[in-house]
């Protein structure tokens, strides 16, 4: 069996900080949120990772990011490219757009070979999620069925003062596997609890704090690689008619067809963890002061890789 890699979407990050060069950091040594995420990554047992990033930013991301992890990883790249669709099809003129998350992963088919984990480059996921990921992609193998993984957290703990998030909010069974995902792209903080609305605000659902959420951390075998190419160009057929300038196709939707036609399990592993992201700029202050915290109660070297 295959030793487990960290595969990292991180296609966005030009786009949203504009230019890699100007990733803010959130510790006094210069270190981002993802240095944070392959630290606790290494320690659990991940040796290898591969980036995915879009072309033109390689140079710049080899000199923030890759030259540092190399002392400490494997290092790959792989390229997002909307231009990386199936023979007979092409991009929209006018599209600019990624094609999302699973169009993302597939951009790594050339390079896994076995089990890998996904996750975004911008949230911190915390030590727990990396130890549960790896030792379960390094003891579960497909049999009759697909068996991938995925990392849940506890609502309440993945949603900011600062304004509304988008959230998948997760249905299990009483074996604690996923049954379904139920994208919610508004959800905040209201009247002392947490609520989402689908109508713009004029009403609100309210949520319990304590259900359980995807934010985007999946363990998979190699087989997910093959059933995101194969589907591919039925998502293209319904979603160039419908939406031509901003369908994508996402990681939840490949995983949520195979769990309605019975052909995987996704085993939800439970983080008690805090997630934190900068969603919003306010948000930030927040991050620095946690992981600042979390260096002074041990659970990270006042100097990021040092141990290691």
């Amino acid at each position: 069996m295959d030793k487990p890699v960290l595969v990292i979407m991180a296609a966005g990050m030009g786009s949203r900080y504009g230019g890699l060069k100007q990733i803010d950091p959130v510790d006094k040594d210069g270190h981002i949120i993802m240095d944070f995420s392959m630290f606790d990554a290494r320690r659990a047992g991940f040796e290898k990772v591969i980036f995915i990033i879009k072309r033109e930013n390689e140079a710049d991301f080899r000199e923030t990011v890759g030259k540092r992890i190399e002392k400490y990883m494997e290092v790959s790249y792989a390229f997002q490219e909307a231009e990386n669709l199936p023979e007979g099809y092409q991009v929209p003129e006018g599209r600019v757009k990624p094609w999302g998350t699973a169009h993302a992963v597939l951009s790594c088919i050339d390079q896994i070979h076995g089990p890998f984990a996904v996750i975004n480059a911008d949230d911190y996921y915390g030590r727990e999620a990396f130890r549960l990921i790896f030792d379960y992609l390094s003891t579960h193998e497909d049999d009759e069925k697909y068996r991938y993984t995925m990392v849940g957290y506890e609502l309440g703990k993945t949603v900011t003062d600062n304004g509304d998030v988008a959230r998948g909010i997760c249905d299990m069974d009483e074996n604690g596997e996923l049954i379904g995902i139920h994208e919610r792209t508004r959800i905040e903080k209201r009247d002392g609890g947490i609520a989402y609305t689908e109508d713009a605000g004029k009403t609100w659902v309210p949520v319990e704090a304590d259900a359980t959420v995807s934010m985007n951390m999946w363990g998979f075998t190699r087989s997910i690689l093959d059933e995101i190419r194969d589907g591919f160009p039925a998502f293209l057929d319904e979603g160039l008619k419908s939406n031509p300038m901003k369908c994508e196709y996402f990681l939840p939707t490949v995983v949520s067809n195979l769990l309605e036609k019975d052909r995987a399990a996704v085993a939800v592993l439970k983080s008690a963890d805090k997630w934190y992201g900068v969603t919003y700029k306010e948000d930030k202050p927040v991050v620095v002061a946690a992981l600042q915290r979390m260096k002074d109660e041990g659970l990270y070297p006042e100097h990021l890789w040092e141990e290691v």
